[in-house]
């Protein structure tokens, strides 16, 4: 993990603010969901985006019964079917 020297307080609502430099960096917009994990005494947050259940692919995504599917892996369930 590298350092990047940034110190930011947590404000009485418990949010932080990541600088715009960093957000640039890894093209963070204004309303962009994040995700939360933790390792240990960790706190991680990664860009969202939508990944295939079944091969982790992020391009041409779609959702099908609250689940997140590539077109790829729809296509081959849809000839799956009996």
């Amino acid at each position: 993990m590298k350092s990047t020297g940034i110190v930011r307080k947590v404000d009485s609502l418990g949010r932080v603010v990541l600088p715009i430099e960093l957000r640039n960096s890894l093209n963070i917009n204004q309303a962009d969901a994040l995700e939360i994990f933790t390792e240990g005494d960790r706190i991680i947050l990664r860009k969202y985006e939508p990944y295939c259940v079944f091969c982790g692919e992020v391009d041409d995504v779609i959702n099908f019964n609250s689940k997140n599917v590539c077109k790829k892996c729809a296509g081959e369930l849809s000839q799956k079917i009996y």
